[in-house]
C-alpha cells in the first residue's frame, strides 16, 4: 500500500458555494477541517470541525437553501463541530467519488485552507492511487505535496500551511521580519507578496497560529 498527500484546488461546480465558504470564502473562520463525510447516496452529509466565529456560519446554513439540515455542537466560544447534510452539484460529488475507487481510503481530515484549497491523505494501491490522480478534471488543480513515508498523518507542521500561507511565512523570513531587530515591516511583506497589507498580514497570522498549534501539540 501506498500514502499520497495531495492537495486540490477546486473551481467552479467542483466548488460549491458552502465549500468557498470553509476554503476561504468566511474570513471569521480562522480553522477549517472536514472531519468525516459520506456522499455514497445524496443528500451528502458533512461533518466539520470549525474555529472562529462559528455563530456567523450557522447564519449562513440557516439561509441557503440547498442546506437541508445542520447542527452546531459547540466545544468552546470558538471551536464547533458542525453536522450538515444537503445536495451538492454532480461535479463535486465526482470529485469525492473520484478518491473512493478501488482500494482508496482518505484519511481525514480534510484541511481546507483560505486560499480555496484543500489537502488530505489517500492510501492505496499504487495504481488506484495513479487513478485517482489522473481522473482530476482539468479544472482542479492538483499538487502531490509528499509521497511516502511511515505514518498516514501530515508528518510535518508546514504541511498544515496553505500554498500562500507558506509562501508569506517563507517571504518574511527571508526579508528580515524575523530578525531581531526587525528589518522589514507588513508593507515590505506585502510588496513581496504583491497583494494588500491586510491580506499579507492574514496570510502571516494564520500561518503562524497553524505552526505555534503544532508545536504545542493543540
Amino acid at each position: 500500500m501506498k500514502r499520497v498527500r495531495i492537495t486540490l484546488a477546486p473551481a467552479g461546480d467542483y466548488a460549491p458555494p458552502v465549500y468557498r465558504l470553509l476554503a476561504g470564502g468566511a474570513s471569521y473562520l480562522d480553522r477549517v477541517r472536514i472531519v468525516n463525510w459520506n456522499v455514497a447516496t445524496p443528500p451528502t452529509a458533512f461533518l466539520l470541525w470549525l474555529r472562529g466565529e462559528y455563530g456567523r456560519f450557522e447564519a449562513e446554513l440557516e439561509r441557503r437553501e440547498n442546506v437541508h439540515a445542520y447542527e452546531i455542537l459547540p466545544i468552546t466560544d470558538r471551536e464547533c463541530h458542525c453536522f450538515f447534510e444537503g445536495t451538492v452539484s454532480a461535479a463535486a460529488r465526482s470529485l469525492f467519488e473520484n478518491f473512493t475507487r478501488g482500494s482508496l481510503l482518505t484519511v481525514p481530515p480534510i484541511e481546507c485552507h483560505d486560499d480555496g484549497t484543500n489537502t488530505f491523505t489517500i492510501v492505496g494501491t499504487q495504481a488506484d492511487i495513479q487513478a485517482a490522480v489522473d481522473g482530476v478534471p482539468e479544472d482542479v488543480r492538483v499538487t502531490i505535496e509528499a509521497v511516502g513515508g511511515d505514518s498516514v498523518a501530515p508528518e510535518s507542521a508546514i504541511g498544515r500551511l496553505s500554498r500562500r500561507q507558506r509562501e508569506a511565512i517563507e517571504t518574511a523570513f527571508a526579508i528580515g521580519y524575523y530578525d531581531v531587530p526587525r528589518e522589514a515591516t507588513i508593507a515590505d511583506l506585502a510588496g513581496e507578496l504583491d497583494c494588500g497589507r491586510a491580506t499579507a498580514a492574514e496570510h502571516l497570522q494564520k500561518g503562524e497560529s497553524k505552526l505555534l498549534a503544532a508545536l504545542v501539540g493543540e
